[in-house]
């Protein structure tokens, strides 16, 4: 053999591992930075009184979230929001603010307010505060001033003289409380009435005063000087009332006395809210271009209908921005233990195809309001659902305690119930309305109190089965709800998730399916692409993955739920994928380094044949 042919085989063997060994690194895309921080973030909301007691009070603290932050970042959380932790009586758990700019001495100070924001940049976490401009306490000096007619408070909150009844003075209209009873309650000092929406002692503010719009602007500016990186709006479409204050239409009479006896077309939702809302936004963006920061979000907490939820994202001719978004609660309020494949289909799609252009969509699955995940849709579907919530496009949002498959603590006794939505119902009918059980501590480990305090009593009981269920068991087992819920959040940083197209399909009652793709090669095939498949039944179910997508023939299994039999890494014939009961995994292109390395391994082989011819 000539010296030159050898030479020239040496360059083709050189150039054909050149090639491979480009090919295998450049196997991941990279990223695109044109998406804001928010757009793509995984937001976890932290209920401090039951997250980590710092100080042995048998309460959680704000020290308490800067002693785990380590554990948000480990997991991959980019976001946290607060619940309430200003200066309060506690009638509502910290939603009744008596002091919008002190941290409540139960939490701490605003010192250690301020240290959780600067031990949360360093590791590149944000931090958002809640924000309940509704209404305040009784115990605000703005309502301790208001009730006795000092200006400029006289005016700060809803005040109606009532009207006369046979002789009697009573509220003016049938406007009823969302935590039961007459919204509206007698001043003896003052001689009227005034509104309160939620409990007697959290008056409504009057936001047709342009004073209260400005107290408010104040307060963001204050808590964006100090680090907040956000702001989640509490029930922000009850701010506005009409102004005449004409009686409700009638919805339910059976009880006059429930928020359900009444259509809330005068209390909830009026156009007005949606101005206060744009002109805030234009706080947040004036503060954050000053100072050229990141952007300063606000998301709104409404539970409207589609129509009115949407437009808190802009106006109808899209000049004027509104929220960065409001929380879609769709998961929440829609959907539930008995859904099928085509109800969740129908609700996802509805909203994708409804949201504004050029707009970023969220999903919720729970928080301190509404009943755990694992409660709503039975802990074997908490995989799937969590599943859904990281590979769906936009925004997720992870309530504290959901990563682990927490359920609620529903058989609390009255005596330990302290919830006023709950209370005031009774001791026969508190069980399903208090919103304790899923409030109560965080299950860190099988230690007295699950780790969570050392105090002799917790302000709400431990879950009973702690035990059973807690972090440190999740994270020293093989694989779990946990360790299935990292890999989650890992897997949806990859870009086809952040910026990938999406179309789904329900394959049955019980099987619902989509997936995530991108439109990069000339040849469609190449194309990356990842199909999410949840089954929410305990029926097998066969699936020919290409009457959603067409793949042809091998995929490859990316991700697994706790209760697949699937493998990661393991190939499967796409027109044959068998679902086994709740099961729920991720697929995607066979991995491009097991083909490359095929390839190359064959072309060597013939380079090799090649000099023993």
């Amino acid at each position: 053999m000539g010296a030159h042919k050898i030479a020239d085989r040496r360059v083709v063997l050189g150039a054909l591992l050149l090639l491979f060994c480009c090919s295998a690194s450049h196997c991941q895309e990279t990223p695109d930075d044109t998406k804001q921080w928010w757009e793509t973030a995984v937001f976890y909301q932290i209920y401090p009184r039951s997250f980590y007691d710092s100080n042995a009070d048998g309460v959680g603290d704000v020290r308490g979230v800067t002693a785990k932050l380590q554990y948000l970042k480990d997991t991959g959380i980019d976001a946290t929001w607060l619940s309430p932790i200003f200066s309060s009586p506690q009638v509502d758990f910290g939603y009744d603010v008596s002091d919008f700019k002190e941290v409540d001495p139960l939490f701490g100070t605003n010192a250690d307010l301020e240290e959780l924001f600067r031990e949360a940049t360093k590791l590149g976490i944000k931090i958002v505060l809640d924000f309940v401009p509704n209404h305040t306490s009784d115990k605000h000096q703005w309502f301790i001033d208001s009730e006795k007619g000092i200006a400029p408070y006289k005016d700060y909150y809803v005040w109606h003289p009532g009207k006369m009844v046979n002789g009697q003075r009573v509220p003016p209209n049938n406007w009823q409380s969302v935590f039961y009873g007459s919204a509206w309650e007698w001043s003896e000092l003052r001689g009227e009435y005034y509104l309160h929406q939620f409990a007697k002692g959290q008056p409504d503010l009057n936001y047709r005063n342009p004073a209260v719009i400005a107290e408010f602007d104040d307060v963001l500016r204050y808590w964006m000087e100090r680090g907040a990186a956000g702001f989640r709006v509490d029930a922000i479409n009850h701010m506005f009332e009409h102004p005449d204050f004409i009686d409700e239409p009638i919805n339910n009479p059976g009880d006059p006395n429930s928020y359900g006896y009444t259509h809330h077309i005068y209390t909830k939702d009026l156009p007005e809210t949606y101005d206060v809302i744009a002109h805030w936004r234009g706080v947040l963006d004036d503060f954050a271009r000053q100072k050229g920061s990141d952007a300063i979000i606000m998301m709104t907490e409404a539970y409207a209908n589609l129509t009115m939820t949407l437009r808190y994202y802009e106006s109808d001719d899209g000049r004027e921005q509104r929220a960065h978004f409001p929380f879609n609660f769709v998961m929440i309020e829609e959907l539930g233990e008995g859904s099928t494949a085509h109800e969740f289909k129908f609700v996802i799609d509805r909203w994708l195809n409804n949201l504004p252009r050029g707009k970023t969509t969220n999903w919720v699955l729970g928080n301190h309001d509404k009943p755990r995940v694992a409660s709503r849709y039975g802990s074997e579907r908490v995989d799937g659902m969590q599943l859904m919530l990281m590979a769906l496009p936009g925004v997720a949002v992870t309530y504290n305690g959901d990563e682990l498959g927490m359920v609620d603590f529903r058989d609390m006794s009255y005596e330990d119930t302290l919830d006023p939505q709950g209370c005031n119902l009774g001791p026969v009918d508190f069980k399903w309305a208090s919103r304790d059980p899923q409030r109560v501590p965080f299950q860190w480990d099988d230690t007295f109190n699950a780790g969570f305090s050392k105090a002799p009593r917790t302000w709400l009981p431990v879950h009973p089965l702690y035990r059973q269920t807690n972090l440190l068991k999740q994270q020293e087992a093989d694989y779990s709800h946990y360790k299935f819920y990292l890999d989650a959040v890992s897997m949806r940083k990859d870009r086809v998730f952040t910026h990938g197209l999406f179309k789904s399909r329900a394959f049955g009652d019980w099987a619902f399916a989509f997936v995530r793709y991108l439109r990069e090669h000339e040849n469609r095939f190449d194309d990356p692409y990842r199909v999410v498949l949840i089954n929410f039944s305990w029926e097998p179910k066969m699936i020919d993955v290409n009457e959603l997508y067409e793949i042809r023939n091998q995929t490859e299994v990316y991700l697994v739920g706790t209760e697949s039999r699937h493998k990661v890494g393991h190939r499967l014939d796409a027109k044959q994928v068998m679902l086994g009961p709740w099961d729920s995994i991720v697929l995607g292109p066979i991995s491009a380094g097991t083909q490359l390395t095929l390839s190359f391994a064959l072309l060597v082989l013939a380079v090799v044949k090649s000099f023993l011819v």
